[in-house]
């Protein structure tokens, strides 16, 4: 898959993570973990190292500016944590959402190297 629609697509998830995390906070409920958490988890955690390891690629490739192997680790385990967290009305609403924040943060800055890469070789081509 393309880095660049897979980093919109975590984009997309950090902003359903929040929503949920809300939603579950006033329904009050517990969620089924076999029929709710395991399968969205199953499925995003699979997208997450896929992202990890295209983008680990990249950075070896083109050696971005401003895009660490580290902050793909820590995005890694954050992402992977706050998928299953959001489902949890208990969780702590402070570090859940700066969690969120922080691979946002990480996901932003690459979508806007992908970006910046794209139009300089469309530039190039020209």
């Amino acid at each position: 898959m393309d880095l660049l629609l897979l980093t919109e697509q975590l984009l997309q998830v950090c902003d359903e993570c929040l929503k949920r995390h809300e939603m579950m906070r006033k329904e009050d409920r517990e969620p089924h973990f076999y029929n709710e958490v395991k399968p969205y988890a199953d499925h995003w955690h699979r997208k997450i190292d896929e992202w990890s390891s295209q983008t680990e690629e990249w950075i070896r490739k083109t050696r971005p500016k401003h895009v660490r192997p580290l902050q793909v680790s820590t995005l890694n385990d954050l992402m992977k944590q706050f998928t299953v967290q959001s489902f949890y009305q208990k969780t702590g609403k402070k570090r859940f959402a700066e969690s969120i924040q922080s691979a946002a943060y990480t996901l932003n800055t690459v979508r806007i190297a992908l970006n910046r890469q794209k139009e300089e070789v469309g530039h190039e081509s020209e």
